[in-house]
């Protein structure tokens, strides 16, 4: 929920390093946004109605792409044919990359994917993926307390913005007639390297129960946008602004956002840029169609 990945970029914020550093990549940078299976007691998202379940992107050099998701978020090659490398989870398919090197680089203005979300089982993983962070130096755009969540953002060698994330237990979620509570506080990355016990593991990657808990996109305009999503699919707006919406369903957070914080009045994206190729949508619902396609360009499948 960052309000710009690129804000990150112009300020020039460097690499983890050390745990102070991480810990100043915080709320100062983040002030104009707001801010799986889940832990145990948390069932969210994957229970509700409709959430996500794979994300595909267009990619100049899938290879170069697919070794940062290894390395930056953990997840490992589940198969590849030709282009496709298809990246996951204790071999659960999340990620495809499909490669086309005579794609442009999306301009960072141009609709389409803000980030990508990966909801990591708890609290615990989510230290030990900043303790890897900190070992690799991995490159960090911002981090904040959600109050719903905890959240680390990145960005992939080709700007796709990605967010590493730990759902806080359900039953601290705030609602008010029907808008759940969030905002941008500042990490708490001692509270969070705090829940790891002496004799704790090391992280290893992604583990099992990492899924794709939300998709955050950018488009032209928000309201229309988010009554798309409502109207069409059934999500519920849970969080509302002007310039941004998060849905659900089945009383998540948000498995859908949509912003126009860097693409306000932005037309139907170029089939020819890399960036967002398809959002998977699963669930129980009866949705009686197969794809969609929304003002942007956004195919949205439903598996």
């Amino acid at each position: 929920m960052i309000p710009t990945q690129a804000a990150a970029h112009d300020r020039e914020w460097s690499r983890i390093h050390r745990r102070s550093l991480i810990k100043g990549a915080g709320a100062a940078m983040l002030t104009a946004g707001l801010a799986g299976t889940a832990r145990a007691g948390n069932p969210l998202p994957m229970s509700a109605p409709i959430h996500v379940g794979t994300v595909g992107l267009k990619v100049r050099d899938a290879e170069a792409v697919s070794q940062w998701y290894q390395l930056a978020v953990g997840l490992r090659e589940v198969s590849r044919d030709g282009a496709v490398i298809w990246l996951g989870a204790a071999g659960v398919p999340l990620l495809k990359l499909t490669q086309d090197d005579t794609l442009r680089l999306a301009p960072r203005t141009e609709a389409g994917l803000f980030h990508t979300a990966f909801l990591l089982p708890s609290r615990p993983d989510l230290a030990r993926w900043i303790n890897m962070a900190m070992d690799e130096v991995i490159p960090v755009d911002g981090v904040a307390d959600h109050l719903v969540s905890e959240a680390i953002y990145l960005t992939d060698p080709e700007g796709n913005g990605v967010e590493i994330y730990a759902d806080r237990p359900q039953d601290t979620w705030v609602w008010r007639d029907g808008q759940i509570d969030m905002a941008t506080d500042p990490l708490d990355v001692d509270g969070i390297l705090g829940s790891l016990g002496p004799m704790s593991t090391p992280w290893t990657g992604a583990p099992a129960g990492t899924v794709v808990g939300h998709v955050h996109l950018k488009v032209g305009e928000a309201t229309k946008a988010a009554q798309w999503w409502q109207d069409t699919l059934g999500f519920d707006a849970v969080r509302a602004r002007r310039d941004a919406v998060f849905l659900s369903t089945g009383g998540y957070h948000h498995h859908i956002a949509v912003n126009e914080w860097m693409s306000a009045g932005a037309a139907r994206r170029s089939e020819r840029a890399t960036g967002l190729d398809f959002v998977e949508l699963r669930g129980t619902n009866d949705t009686g169609a197969a794809e969609w396609v929304d003002d942007w360009g956004t195919r949205i499948r439903f598996g």
